[in-house]
């Protein structure tokens, strides 16, 4: 009886000191984990400001690389939800909500030094109002280096459980923190370092259009306006020569589609739309289909072939080449071109600021998690407005491009379908108009003005 009394009166002390211990232990839990990455705090904001990169860098299909993901919400900024559910006890299933951003994404620029999301966490991690804080402050001499601090905040109330697993937020909580985070400097990495802060880009819905087209490279030895001025107007020559000649009008203003942009050479196809899919070539019917980009076997077999253009087999009218598209002459394709989401910017000036557009486009795409795959589907700008000159050869007018990413819905996640707009497009932002140079320049041998792709 006695050894029963002792071991009930332990019981009683070891439950009061657990009790005791308990309650003098925090009513919250804080960690947290910074790094310094070399991007832009505008690139760093918008990545975080999404969630369709967080598969990309979370540590979950790490623990367990069946984790499935879905998106749900707002497709930017607060509202914005993931869920996910994993069968490794580390992953379980959870959910993170965008609570807060802090500038709003437009108000970010060179001058704001530093930015604050709150994101809202929905997991078995035991304990209320459970949330992380993504900080970003500006750091370097240029400014283009951003410190990330992800800390992780709970309360536990008076919950004695929910305080003792204090001793155990520095386990999964900081892990969580610490591995993503060195994943998501990865993945900034993969961004070309691309300022974009004056990009207006809209998601935008390109009509399916019949067009004819010429494939063309040229050498940038001789600078790029001279060597475009040259080659573009001899393929569109062309174009319009074969659309006579199957009876067919050309419809808008010329498309280039960029195959390769390096140090020496340019490869792509100048376009124009046509107003019939439908085509007669040599008595006989053909209707235009889409591109089929080449298989990955066909090209690894194209590039290790010794087969020059003169060796490799004819075409004739009527037959469709390896990329599927119809030939019409020698030189004429024939295809239906656009179709699907693309991203859209417009830039007024020389044709020079269209391949920095493009590469705008391209690190803008991927901070906000939209996929781009220039096998699938080549970048292409159109010329909606002809530089103007006056009678003394000053631009009076730039030229206005529209210059066109697609995009492709999210692999692996539910709901990742390609957003209706960008937030760009939510907040009215209107995209710039045609831009005139005024005053024009003292002489025709003068630099023009700076063109702008930004809203005015």
């Amino acid at each position: 009886m006695t050894r029963v009394l002792e071991f009930i009166v332990a019981f009683i002390i070891v439950v009061v000191a657990g009790v005791v211990v308990g309650i003098i232990m925090p009513g919250s839990g804080h960690v947290e984990r910074s790094l310094v990455v070399s991007k832009d705090l505008r690139q760093v904001y918008d990545m975080v400001s999404n969630f369709r990169t967080f598969p990309d860098y979370a540590v979950l299909r790490a623990y367990d690389p069946r984790t499935q993901y879905s998106l749900s919400g707002s497709s930017f900024g607060p509202g914005s939800e993931i869920s996910w559910s994993g069968q490794d006890e580390k992953v379980g299933d959870g959910k993170l909500t965008i609570a807060s951003t802090k500038p709003d994404f437009n108000k970010i620029d060179s001058t704001v030094n530093s930015g604050e999301l709150i994101w809202n966490v929905d997991n078995a991690w035991r304990g209320s109002d459970k949330h992380f804080t993504v900080d970003l402050l500006r750091q370097g001499n240029t400014g283009k280096l951003t410190k990330i601090t992800w800390s992780y905040d709970v309360t536990y109330g008076f919950n004695l459980l929910d305080r003792y697993s204090n001793l155990y937020i520095h386990g999964q909580p900081d892990a969580f923190i610490q591995y993503s985070l060195n994943n998501l400097q990865n993945a900034l990495a993969s961004v070309p370092n691309v300022d974009y802060g004056d990009l207006v880009p809209y998601m935008v819905q390109p009509k399916p259009t019949p067009v004819l087209l010429v494939s063309t490279q040229i050498n940038l030895k001789g600078g790029l306006i001279d060597a475009m001025n040259e080659a573009v107007p001899a393929a569109e020559n062309q174009i319009k020569a074969a659309a006579k000649k199957l009876g067919v009008n050309v419809t808008g203003p010329r498309i280039v589609y960029t195959t390769n942009f390096g140090d020496q050479t340019y490869s792509f196809d100048v376009a124009m739309p046509i107003d019939n899919a439908t085509l007669n070539i040599n008595g006989q019917s053909y209707q235009l289909a889409p591109e089929t980009p080449p298989s990955l076997t066909d090209q690894a077999a194209s590039a290790s072939t010794s087969a020059t253009p003169a060796t490799a087999p004819a075409l004739n009218p009527g037959d469709k080449d390896r990329n599927g598209r119809l030939v019409i002459d020698n030189n004429v394709r024939g295809e239906l071109a656009f179709g699907g989401s693309a991203l859209m910017a417009k830039w007024n000036g020389t044709i020079v600021g269209v391949k920095n557009t493009r590469e705008q486009l391209e690190a803008y795409a991927q901070t906000h998690g939209l996929n781009a795959n220039e096998i699938l589907a080549r970048s292409y700008d159109i010329e909606v407005q002809p530089e103007v000159k006056d009678n003394s050869g000053n631009i009076s007018t730039y030229a206005q491009y529209e210059v066109y990413l697609p995009v492709f819905d999210a692999k692996g996640i539910t709901g990742g379908a390609v957003p209706a707009q960008t937030p760009e497009q939510q907040a009215g932002m209107k995209q710039p108009g045609v831009l005139s140079n005024n005053p024009a320049p003292a002489s025709s041998g003068s630099a023009p003005a700076p063109a702008s792709s930004a809203a005015k």
